[in-house]
């Protein structure tokens, strides 16, 4: 036995067949889709919970419907409409601006689709966040001069960080776990990579075992990031609510 394989597990294809760096790559596209798909549901997350809270009848409606509808509907046929839908009404806007078919991005196309998806659940967690904060201390900007906006700025947003970071640190994980997803999609992050090389070697248990640690790396080492951030951010609050 080949002192490279151990309990099944063939090092030699990871360590010295260039797979290894191939499933790094993947996990890189991965975390890059991930961050980016993240950065883009906070971004609407935090719209969509002051509308929610502070629009008008038509505003919170429409908010109220993409909000239930993503989070009923399963990810990987979400997915898979928002990405088919979205590049045939991109490639129909173009062509009656004149323009060729356009081919669609596949990072670009995965940022969008699992940004559209974890802005739904962005909004609930900010939104839920928002209402925690002391409606004394809303009252007492105002009281200042401030404007809703500068409320909202200096306020709201600093006031309610505490109590949103649990929960966006569970979003994180599951965008950066439901990048997987996107392998239906054709797109070369880390389960794909790890399908393309699995199917190659027929070394199904080494390469999906070697994903499966990487994946679990990457979420202990968000775990710990996430802690941190925590902890930065109930600075100065009282014991008993810091704990």
């Amino acid at each position: 036995m080949s002192s490279l394989n151990i309990l099944g597990l063939n090092l030699e294809l990871l360590l010295n067949e260039g797979w290894g760096e191939a499933l790094l790559i993947g996990l890189y596209r991965s975390l890059t889709i991930a961050f980016g798909a993240f950065a883009l549901g906070l971004v609407i997350g935090i719209f969509a919970s002051v509308g929610k809270l502070y629009g008008n009848a038509i505003v919170k409606q429409l908010l109220e419907l993409y909000t239930t509808i993503v989070r009923s509907v399963p990810e990987l046929v979400l997915i898979l409409i928002v990405y088919f839908v979205g590049a045939d009404l991109v490639n129909a806007v173009a062509g009656l601006l004149g323009y060729s078919y356009v081919e669609i991005n596949g990072a670009a196309a995965g940022v969008f689709v699992l940004g559209f998806v974890q802005g739904a659940y962005s909004t609930e967690v900010i939104r839920g966040a928002i209402l925690s904060v002391p409606v004394g201390q809303i009252e007492a900007g105002r009281a200042f001069g401030m404007t809703g906006a500068a409320v909202l700025r200096r306020i709201t947003l600093p006031a309610m960080l505490p109590a949103a970071l649990p929960g966006l640190s569970n979003l994180w994980l599951i965008a950066m776990k439901d990048t997987a997803l996107l392998a239906v999609l054709g797109f070369g992050e880390l389960t794909q990579v790890t399908r393309q090389a699995a199917g190659s070697t027929k070394e199904y248990f080494t390469f999906f075992l070697a994903a499966g640690c990487l994946y679990l790396i990457a979420s202990l080492i968000s775990n710990v990031v996430s802690r941190r951030l925590e902890v930065w951010a109930r600075r100065g609050l009282p014991q008993d609510i810091r704990a």
